[in-house]
């Protein structure tokens, strides 16, 4: 039981070249959950990556952690931000309905695939939240694609690998599919082509957090974007590490937040009987990206 709590905590945790014609597909109207949005694939350095769209107004792109979906970490949470946004989100490679490559997952590459899907979408500048693993590639984006960026909220996002517990590097060592949450399981199978994908999306996560390098600072201070730095108060993300982060990064504010990790945008595995919209952090994201 405690090997699949743990692994919940870490697998949610966890293109600018040749001018050429960009292959997209997007479907009409759809409706999820009471809400319409658009769904379609886009061709991003060499992979097919699906992304969806709801409502109107400025771009929130929302990147999901390691082992998950959208839905699985923003279901509950996209209905609400999209009532005053344009809300984009994408499954990343070997996520969900995304193709893998034939390449180990980096954090800097999938900056530079986010980065390439907006410009297929022609979107030039928006505001991002990334959660967990999407914490640490919007970091990436900001120091790699900083023209993309407005501002950026940062949850239970890792930048050095003193950030989180050292059981935690231990027990990625050990890291294995069937200790991998059921609901992130069955979030995969629910939406991917082909369900043995599971297998390559859990080892390339895994693999991914075992050869994890620290962020250097003076890369950290490059970032002039402002930031929220989001953490839980029960997250496997240290409050020392966040409140690193906040120092280093010069325009950041820092909240820490009662609960566990992704507890506060009701990810998935948290979700327990009691759970209402009211326990999510909507408004004080809302709060920080109306900021002038």
């Amino acid at each position: 039981m405690r090997s699949t709590f743990l692994f919940s905590i870490i697998m949610i945790f966890l293109s600018c070249g040749v001018h050429r014609p960009v292959k997209m597909k997007e479907t009409g109207n759809l409706t999820k959950n009471n809400i319409m949005f658009k769904s379609g694939t886009s061709d991003v350095n060499g992979i097919n990556m699906y992304y969806e769209i709801y409502g109107d107004g400025k771009p929130l792109v929302l990147i999901h952690g390691g082992g998950s979906t959208i839905q699985t970490n923003f279901e509950k949470v996209i209905p609400l931000l999209a009532k005053n946004r344009r809300i984009i989100a994408m499954e990343l490679q070997a996520h969900g309905r995304t193709d893998d490559r034939n390449a180990d997952l980096t954090f800097e590459q999938d900056a530079d695939d986010v980065a390439a899907l907006l410009k297929n979408l022609n979107i030039d500048k928006a505001d991002f939240f990334g959660f967990s693993n999407g914490g640490t590639t919007t970091l990436q984006i900001a120091i790699r694609h900083p023209e993309f960026v407005d501002k950026m909220i940062l949850g239970s996002a890792l930048a050095k690998r003193n950030g989180v517990p050292e059981w935690f590097w231990g027990f990625m060592e050990k890291a294995a599919l069937e200790n991998m949450p059921v609901q992130l399981q069955e979030g995969y199978k629910k939406v991917a082509k082909d369900a043995s994908g599971l297998q390559v999306m859990h080892d390339r996560d895994a693999k991914r957090m075992l050869h994890f390098k620290d962020i250097p600072d003076d890369l950290i201070k490059t970032i002039k974007k402002p930031a929220l730095i989001i953490i839980a108060d029960k997250d496997v993300i240290t409050h020392e590490h966040a409140l690193e982060m906040h120092k280093l990064i010069e325009h950041s504010e820092l909240a820490i937040i009662p609960g566990g990790h992704g507890e506060y945008i009701g990810e998935i595995t948290t979700l327990k009987p009691d759970f209402k919209e009211s326990d999510m952090i909507v408004p004080m994201i809302e709060k920080f990206l109306n900021k002038k």
